[in-house]
């Protein structure tokens, strides 16, 4: 098991940041289905807790066989993915992927959203005060993502947004940045197999890390399209997404299986 706690801060607010994460969400999801990836929707409604209260429930498939290294990509199936569950009690969600294919595998999120520049070392007291972590803090602005994903339209540093004036942003924004908030995550992963348990377990969170340094990039580059949004807006918006994304990625992986079975039939 390698657990990690991630500290992403965005100039924006914690009530911002409900719509925009949701926005940002959908509209990536729809985008990596483009590239040959996607993430189909299998359940998206309301839920109750009797500790956290009402939230939303969502369940999806992560279809990622391209993202994975050549040595993982020779043991899966060619039809892969990875399941999604999450709990949005917002400002505390988790989020739970697991894989039919791998049992030993899993990753664990704790997410809690506060107004400050990650400066909360007893965020997660409750869930981990006495377990071993590393802290890692991710800055939209000045960390490097990988090269094919590169968008100047999406960089913090050129990006500035006409509807709040915030943008631009510098090394050591944090510092000084009104407002500004924090997403700290609470990241276990465990993959439980001996000889491969190590360098699984580091090639994901540096998978994870990558992924929520990009999505908050985006969340921000994108707030001139969803800051004006409500809360009904964006759930509709969020159902539109995911209705086109399932088409994408249905169509896709149908072909797949039936190039499968093709194969199959003609090779006997």
């Amino acid at each position: 098991m390698l657990l990690k706690e991630y500290r992403i801060c965005m100039p924006l607010t914690v009530d911002e940041y409900k719509i925009g994460q949701l926005y940002m969400i959908s509209k990536h999801s729809h985008e990596q289905s483009d590239r040959g990836e996607g993430v189909e929707v299998v359940q998206n409604e309301p839920f109750e807790d009797p500790h956290h209260g009402n939230g939303q429930f969502t369940e999806k498939r992560v279809y990622l066989n391209s993202k994975l290294p050549s040595w993982a990509r020779a043991v899966v199936p060619k039809i892969f993915y990875v399941t999604e569950k999450a709990w949005n009690y917002y400002p505390y969600t988790i989020t739970e992927y697991t894989c039919s294919f791998l049992p030993k595998f899993s990753i664990h999120i704790e997410t809690k959203y506060e107004d400050n520049k990650g400066s909360n070392d007893r965020i997660f007291d409750s869930e981990a005060k006495d377990l071993e972590r590393e802290v890692c803090f991710i800055d939209i602005a000045c960390d490097e993502i990988p090269e094919r994903y590169y968008k100047e339209s999406e960089d913090p540093k050129h990006f500035k947004s006409e509807k709040t004036g915030r943008g631009q942003l510098r090394e050591g924004w944090r510092d000084s940045h009104q407002p500004i908030m924090c997403s700290y995550k609470l990241v276990t992963v465990k993959f439980e197999v001996w000889g491969l348990q190590t360098r699984v377990e580091q090639f994901v969170h540096k998978v994870v890390r990558d992924i929520l340094l990009i999505g908050h990039r985006q969340a921000f580059a994108w707030v001139d399209e969803w800051y004006d949004m409500t809360m009904d807006d964006v759930r509709e918006y969020e159902k539109n997404m995911h209705e086109q994304t399932n088409i994408k990625v249905c169509n896709q992986h149908s072909s797949t299986v039936d190039d499968i079975e093709s194969h199959a039939q003609t090779s006997t």
